[in-house]
């Protein structure tokens, strides 16, 4: 599932009613969108979303969502790292893994809104060179009680975070579908969430010249290229709510075909007006495509 960051409101009991629903229902994972900031509009540039739009603060949430769940495996989808500081994201997502016992995911992209990164002090126009050394940093200070590391944008003499998480290291999956994140993430990645909603401009060219199926072989032959085998990064791909049962079941057949692993639904953007409505529609996909 993804958590309808935008539509679900504050209170936390709605909060839990969604996560533990989801694990009633039988859903492997709880899928968190991440923005820190929204931003207004400006030179008419499309932004996504804006200040209009509500995301509870990631690993907040999971650590929340950790003590009232037993199974689900929470996941951010995608904790847009460059801008943040590593070492703190380090000893956060080794918290929200022992507050979980072992069921964090952290999945990790370099976004798109500028005004985040400017907010928070980071380079907009390093965040890809960023995010390969961060990979490295938060690996080492997940497995080995002291580090030193000297980098590009990283030092750290003799020193680790205490406790070390429960998965040592914590899964890391990428967002991205551009080349450059595509074989970032053929390299670095445990696993890939591809988009499903928002579509990027290479997911349009891919639509129109294969879709998903192309993209996965294309994705592949950079595995091949890292030296990796075409299973070792798992994939995970969206549907929609509001694209109906038939689409849900086309989607999951053909994304089984092709060698997905995952499949998450987004209840978001279908004119749902309450927690117990994104409830609901969750109820209904579930029993379609069990």
């Amino acid at each position: 599932m993804v958590f309808p960051q935008t539509e679900i409101g504050t209170d936390p009991g709605a909060l839990a009613a969604f996560a533990r629903a989801a694990e009633d229902l039988g859903f492997a994972h709880l899928l968190v969108y991440d923005h820190v900031l929204g931003a207004v509009p400006r030179g008419g540039r499309w932004l996504g979303y804006t200040y209009k739009d509500a995301f509870h603060e990631p690993l907040v949430l999971i650590g929340y969502l950790a003590g009232i769940t037993e199974r689900l495996v929470l996941a951010t989808g995608i904790l847009i790292l460059p801008q943040r500081q590593t070492a703190l994201v380090a000893k956060q997502a080794a918290e929200a893994d022992v507050l979980s016992r072992g069921r964090l995911r952290l999945g990790v992209g370099v976004g798109w809104n500028d005004v985040e990164y400017e907010a928070l002090g980071e380079n907009f126009r390093r965040r890809g060179a960023r995010l390969d050394e961060q990979i490295s940093v938060l690996r080492a200070l997940w497995t080995r009680e002291v580090v030193t590391f000297t980098g590009r944008f990283h030092r750290i003499v003799e020193a680790g975070i205490n406790p070390l998480p429960v998965q040592r290291p914590i899964p890391i999956w990428f967002g991205g579908e551009s080349e450059a994140a595509m074989r970032r993430i053929a390299r670095l990645g445990d696993g890939w969430i591809l988009g499903g909603t928002l579509l990027t401009p290479h997911e349009r060219h891919a639509q129109v010249t294969g879709g998903y199926p192309a993209m996965v072989e294309e994705f592949r032959e950079y595995l091949r290229s890292a030296g990796r085998p075409a299973d070792a990064v798992a994939l995970e791909r969206r549907v929609a709510v509001s694209a109906g049962p038939e689409k849900w079941a086309t989607t999951a057949e053909e994304w089984a075909r092709i060698g997905g692993t995952h499949l998450s639904l987004s209840t978001m953007n279908a004119g749902l007006a309450t927690p117990d409505q994104h409830i609901a529609a969750m109820r209904r996909f579930r029993e379609t495509v069990r």
